[in-house]
């Protein structure tokens, strides 16, 4: 894969206790991503409650207080758009077929292989947001073309799908290189 990856620069949030490593991450990844470093558990459930919504957080297992594991669980709770990459020094064992997360990385890992795992784990997440696009702005052109535009103006729930709509399509072009043509070729169809 070499040095770059497909995605545009996506949102890391990267999660160990101890700070060299974490430093150490988080300065492979400087080039491509914008790094947030979270040196805990609780100060990372602190970043993403304080409205930091990472696209991909790099997640050790072994921390002290809150356990990689247990962060997983919380992330999963607040039901973040976010993809979870597991880097750790924990063997896997069979009790991670049970776990919430989407990838897991061995360490240590080589840049090539953070950068790959990031990418791909970046794509997955852009076209599960863009299948959410598609999804609310078909339900929307169905109301634009079908509704008089006083039937619709003013209306909380169509204002609420617009607004969401925006916030999904500047994230889905934050990360693909090639959402202006996916985009536009879905707002091609007649409705």
């Amino acid at each position: 894969m070499g040095e770059e990856m497909r995605v545009r620069e996506p949102s890391v949030l990267m999660v160990d206790d101890e700070k060299r490593v974490a430093d150490a991450y988080a300065l492979r990844l400087e080039d491509v991503a914008d790094v947030t470093v979270a040196y805990g558990g609780e100060e990372a459930l602190d970043t993403v409650d304080g409205g930091h919504q990472p696209d991909v957080v790099l997640l050790d297992r072994h921390m002290p207080g809150l356990s990689g594991d247990e962060v997983l669980d919380r992330l999963r709770e607040r039901e973040l758009r976010t993809r979870v990459i597991m880097v750790t020094a924990i063997d896997p064992d069979l009790g991670v077929l049970d776990m919430p997360f989407d990838d897991y990385l061995s360490k240590p890992v080589e840049r090539e292989d953070l950068y790959a795992a990031v990418d791909q784990q970046c794509r997955v997440l852009a076209y599960e947001l863009l299948g959410e696009y598609f999804q609310l702005e078909s339900k929307r052109a169905v109301v634009a073309a079908e509704l008089l535009p006083e039937e619709t103006a003013n209306n909380e729930r169509l204002a609420d799908i617009e607004e969401h709509l925006a916030e999904i399509e500047t994230r889905v072009r934050s990360l693909l290189p090639e959402a202006e043509e996916l985009l536009s070729s879905f707002s091609g169809i007649d409705r």
